[in-house]
Parts: structure tokens; sequence; C-alpha cells
């Protein structure tokens, strides 16, 4: 059984970085793609950043520069390390994966590219 378990998120101030984790486990294969994605209150959810399973990474415009996805492949964790934090990043944080990925880039950050969801992870940023 596939199973992606996020790292508890956190309450943070505005300009402040904090560091999730994904924990996979129960892949029949080691070549596997994560992402992040996230809900804000009031709003659909949206991919963040994504990691192939040869490392390439995307990112959204919206956390460009400010967030990094990297992967640990002999824990089998995959990273999203959140820097520049600001209100508008407060939201649920869910790690997602999938077997293959779209070679058109900004489709990797779409919901219907994953097969297995972790539970989701409060992010709160204060002002």
């Amino acid at each position: 059984e596939v199973q992606l378990v996020e790292s508890r998120g956190g309450l943070v101030q505005a300009g402040g970085s904090l560091r999730l984790s994904c924990a996979a486990s129960g892949f029949t294969s080691e070549y596997y793609n994560i992402a992040w994605f996230r809900r804000a209150p009031g709003k659909e959810r949206e991919g963040v950043a994504c990691i192939s399973s040869e490392g390439n990474t995307y990112y959204a415009d919206s956390v460009k520069g400010r967030f990094t996805i990297s992967a640990d492949n002999a824990k089998n964790t995959v990273y999203l390390q959140m820097n520049s934090l600001n209100p508008e990043d407060t939201a649920i944080y869910y790690c997602a994966a999938s077997g293959g990925l779209p070679t058109y880039f900004p489709a990797r950050l779409r919901e219907w590219v994953y097969d297995y969801w972790g539970q989701g992870t409060q992010v709160t940023v204060s002002s």
C-alpha cells in the first residue's frame, strides 16, 4: 500500500522559513514523482512544486525563488523548503505521487497527474 506522510506544518511569522517533508513508502518501483500542492482558505487546490524521479524540478510562479523542492532517495523523502513566507502562503499543504509525468512541465502541477495523496498539513503564516 502506497503511503505519503507529511511532516507537521506550523505557524511562522511573515518573512520566516519552514521545511516540510513527505515520507513515501509502498511503491513497487523506485521511479516515482512527487509534487506539493496547497489549498488556501476559500480557494482551489493548486500545485506548488514537483520533482521527477530524475530530479527535474518545476515550480509555480507564485513560489519560484522562494520555495525549493528536493529529494533524499536513500530516505524515500521529499522536502519542501519554504523561505520568505507571507500570509498568502497560508494553506493546507499536501504531497502527492505519480508513476509518470507529462512532458509539458506546467501540466506537472495538475491534480489529475497524481494518484496518491498525503493527508495534508497546515501551514499558517502570520503578518
